[in-house]
């Protein structure tokens, strides 16, 4: 229960990895400007740029929106990115009608309106554009400026899913998981969180490990599952520390090891919602440790570095 509970406080930050998210977090960077930056006249890049979208160029059309956007080569302005982003998108440009449907998300060079956000990012995403579909089938899961609609959130992580997109796979997985929008299936849950876990997604490989060792939708394995929490556990991804930490104080799929639980239990703790791990360290090290076995455990946990798959 705490696990779950601890998974879903971990979700806020999924936003992040959509489309929007990404660009959010550029436009931080830029939060204090409005619509201008220390560019005092367009440079030769710029110009040269602008007149191959004002005979109709696409491509060009979408990069004088980002460079409205982002000053580069001109001064920001967002109205002026707006609209080339339009003429692009109008096109059939999918990143040009992807970054329509954000502006009109958060209402920057234009008025904000979800519905106009959500035309633009449907177009893209019907152009088959795996991020794309995966950004409007997490709109739909989680109602951001449409209504909540599971079956629709399926479809669009399904869609993305198929074209080997891992977050897309770790959703629909998540989607059998726990029944939304589909009837609940645990076999079906598995392979999803599988393809997404053999792309080195940690959320997956957590998930897998779980249910490996629960024997949710397979055979009860507490090696596969030690396997799968490993994977996750040596990204940084604090539940998969947590989790593999408990398999080694209480010897499940490894053998019985305080110094390893010690590890990845004071690992967790120095991160944010630490205080689980903490409680599981400080529990171990005045009830099942030495002091020789605790200064390991402090060394191990102190030389650990985030491996990336």
């Amino acid at each position: 229960m705490k696990t779950r509970l601890f998974y879903v406080m971990a979700v806020m930050v999924f936003v992040l990895l959509t489309p929007a998210g990404l660009w959010a977090q550029e436009d931080a960077n830029t939060a204090t400007s409005k619509d201008k930056t220390a560019v005092a006249e367009p440079n030769e890049s710029f110009k040269e740029t602008l007149k191959k979208a004002e005979a109709g160029d696409a491509n060009a059309q979408y990069s004088v929106g980002d460079m409205y956007y982002f000053g580069g080569g001109v001064a920001q302005d967002y109205k002026e990115a707006a609209k080339w982003y339009k003429k692009a998108a109008e096109q059939g440009d999918a990143n040009a009608q992807d970054k329509m449907g954000f502006v009109y998300e958060i209402g920057q060079g234009v008025p904000q309106d979800f519905n106009e956000a959500f035309k633009w990012y449907r177009k893209a995403a019907e152009q088959g554009g795996a991020i794309s579909q995966f950004g409007l089938g997490y709109k739909c899961y989680f109602g951001w400026g449409v209504p909540q609609d599971y079956i629709q959130a399926y479809i669009w992580y399904r869609k993305a899913a198929e074209q080997g997109y891992a977050e897309a796979q770790f959703s629909l997985g998540d989607m059998y998981a726990n029944g939304f929008g589909v009837r609940k299936n645990n076999k079906e849950a598995i392979k999803w969180y599988t393809k997404a876990a053999e792309q080195g997604y940690a959320e997956a490989q957590l998930k897998l490990g779980q249910m490996y060792d629960k024997g949710e939708g397979v055979l009860q394995d507490y090696n596969e599952a030690v396997k799968w929490l490993t994977k996750s556990a040596e990204q940084g991804y604090y539940l998969a520390q947590y989790e593999l930490g408990f398999m080694y104080a209480n010897g499940k799929g490894v053998p019985q090891d305080y110094i390893q639980a010690y590890k990845w239990f004071n690992l967790v703790a120095a991160q944010e919602f630490g205080q689980i791990g903490s409680i599981s360290r400080d529990f171990l090290a005045e009830n099942r440790m030495t002091p020789s076995q605790i200064a390991e455990g402090q060394r191990l946990s102190k030389e650990f570095k985030p491996k990336k798959q």
